[in-house]
Formats: structure tokens, sequence, C-alpha cells
């Protein structure tokens, strides 16, 4: 028993629908959607609620897959970029990441270093 032979590609007729390489027709055409009321913003504004003004400044990220090396990377606003692998190499640099908390510029107290 054999295949039937595959047509050849070249020649066939297009196939039947839109074109990939052309533009979809827009359906809407301007104008308010139904059901809204005049004077009514429809644009979905802003979140209105207020942060508390604190923002992060360094982040911690550890990648410990089962079966392989664990690593760690500490990266600060400060240009603090620290990368450990391994596992003392990695537990030494979350315990020094937590150490920095206390010693970055960033985060350190401003208005009392200028009263000396």
């Amino acid at each position: 028993m054999s295949t039937p032979p595959r047509p050849r590609l070249e020649g066939h007729p297009p196939t039947p629908g839109p074109s990939l390489a052309e533009p979809a027709r827009a359906a809407f055409r301007g104008g308010a959607a139904k059901g809204v009321a005049e004077g009514v913003p429809s644009a979905v504004l802003p979140d209105q609620q207020t942060g508390d003004g604190r923002y992060p400044i360094a982040w911690l990220t550890i990648s410990a897959p089962r079966g392989a090396i664990p690593s760690a990377t500490s990266v600060c606003e400060c240009g603090r970029n620290l990368f450990a692998a391994g596992h003392r190499k990695a537990l030494a640099l979350i315990a020094d990441h937590a150490d920095h908390k206390t010693r970055c510029p960033l985060r350190t107290d401003q208005e009392g270093a200028a009263a000396v």
C-alpha cells in the first residue's frame, strides 16, 4: 500500500478569508458607548490610593533549586551588586545583605550627619 502523492504547494488557490497582511477593519466608529451618561468620564483613572512614601531600594534574590547549586544576588540602589554561588557563600551573602541595611547610605538618617 502506498501513500497518495502530496500536492504541490505552488499554484494552489488562496484560502478564503482576510489576508494576514491586511489590517483589520475598525468596528468602533467613535462616540460614547450605549448606556454611558453624558459628562461621566469613561477613561480609567489612576489609582487614588496614596502610599506612605516608602519604596524598595534593595533586593535579595535567592535561587536554590533541588539538586543544584544555590545562588544569591544582592542589589541596592546605592550601587551594590553582589552575586554568590554555593551553599556557604550564598548564606554569607544573605547575612551581609541583612547587615547592609544598617550601613547603606540611602537608608541611614541624614539629619544627624550634618549636626556635628
